[in-house]
């Protein structure tokens, strides 16, 4: 499954949670915290997530650095980043 993250849309962890739900189609159930993040992923497969304006995730601080890091340990989950001439950058 291919799936755009734009992390322009993450201004603080609810509109995060939003925007994580709607790119991945996370259940109603899905709990807004990176455990259930991690669990419900690891459960759906593979998954190739290109993040856009991935600059806009420091906005979060500290908690944009562990909602990086639990997508990177997602088994499965390839991760690239748009650069801002539109090109996809690997080995995030």
């Amino acid at each position: 499954m291919e799936v755009i993250l734009d992390c322009g849309r993450m201004t603080d962890r609810e509109a995060a949670h939003d925007c994580l739900k709607e790119a991945f189609g996370l259940p109603d159930y899905y709990g807004r915290n990176l455990d259930a993040l991690y669990d419900c992923l690891s459960e759906g497969g593979a998954y190739r997530v290109t993040l856009r304006n991935l600059s806009a995730l420091t906005a979060l601080g500290e908690y944009g650095i562990a909602l990086l890091d639990t997508l990177r340990e997602v088994p499965g989950l390839e991760l690239t980043a748009e650069t801002e001439k539109g090109e996809d950058r690997t080995g995030l």
